[in-house]
């Protein structure tokens, strides 16, 4: 699948998120990169040559935050080569990329990834 119609299904999967939960991504930058570096997936615990990471939600969670706190944007990254890589068709790609999201959205509000997991995400 080449980078535009990636991008274009990050974005599909993005409008997709309903209200209420929409109106909280304004101040997140969403991002796809190729992949993520060695070192980030060592400092997660992850094995750069066995695991794979799909998305990655960089930020302080919504209830986390003070109403004084002065914090830069929230970031997703999405990650291209891994997710392509280990899925193969249009149909799998789409999918998985809005699972991704939904993750990373996930904890945007606080969720853990044992939370999340247990909606399907």
């Amino acid at each position: 699948m080449d980078r535009a119609r990636f991008h274009a299904l990050v974005a599909e999967a993005l409008d997709e998120i309903p209200e209420p939960f929409h109106s909280h991504l304004q101040n997140v930058a969403v991002v796809v990169e190729d992949e993520p570096d060695d070192e980030l997936m060592r400092d997660l615990g992850l094995d750069p040559q066995r695991d794979a990471l799909y998305g990655l939600y960089d930020g302080v969670p919504l209830d986390e935050r003070g109403a004084a706190d002065d914090l830069l944007p929230d970031r997703i990254a999405i990650y291209y080569r891994p997710l392509v890589r280990d899925f193969r068709t249009p149909t799998a790609i789409r999918r998985e990329i809005r699972k991704t999201v939904i993750h990373e959205v996930g904890h945007l509000f606080g969720l853990d990834d044992d939370d999340i997991e247990a909606e399907g995400y």
